[in-house]
């Protein structure tokens, strides 16, 4: 790996490092999570007009309530700090800090259009996906 490729794997290190650090301090407050009403979640779905706010898609069926401002960073428990989001991409987004968020996208765009040009990285990441989606859908299938 060049210096600049061995910076930047520190640089994403230290957005996981950071991330981790936020998550045992919210652990610690001890802050338990309060279920929402059926009203409060119907209420959440059209504040989008049942789109995802991740993604801007449709939302049929299962969704995510999602914070718009984490426990671990003052957020309450009230249907103004949540949005709809589809599971997928709830769980995509996952708990990652919004610079790490931003990077995961910024890389994501770039290798697809590596893929779509098929580079030589483009088609060798493009393998080693398609390989981890096959070995984890099966993983799923046999549990």
């Amino acid at each position: 790996m060049s210096e600049t490729g061995k910076q930047y794997a520190s640089f994403l290190a230290d957005l996981h490092r950071l991330r981790e650090t936020r998550k045992a301090i919210e652990k610690q407050k001890g802050i338990k999570r309060q279920p929402l009403s059926k009203d409060e979640r119907s209420e959440i779905l059209a504040k989008t007009d049942s789109r995802c706010h991740i993604c801007g898609g449709e939302i049929e069926g299962a969704w995510d309530a999602d914070h718009v401002l984490s426990h671990s960073k003052g957020g309450e428990h009230s249907v103004d700090n949540y949005l709809p989001a589809h599971k997928i991409c709830n769980n995509y987004r996952w708990d990652y800090i919004a610079e790490e968020f931003q990077e995961i996208l910024k890389l994501g765009v770039w290798i697809r259009t590596q893929i779509e040009r098929e580079t030589a990285i483009g088609k060798l990441v493009a393998d080693k996906f398609f390989k981890y989606e096959i070995q984890k859908r099966n993983r799923r299938k046999n549990t």
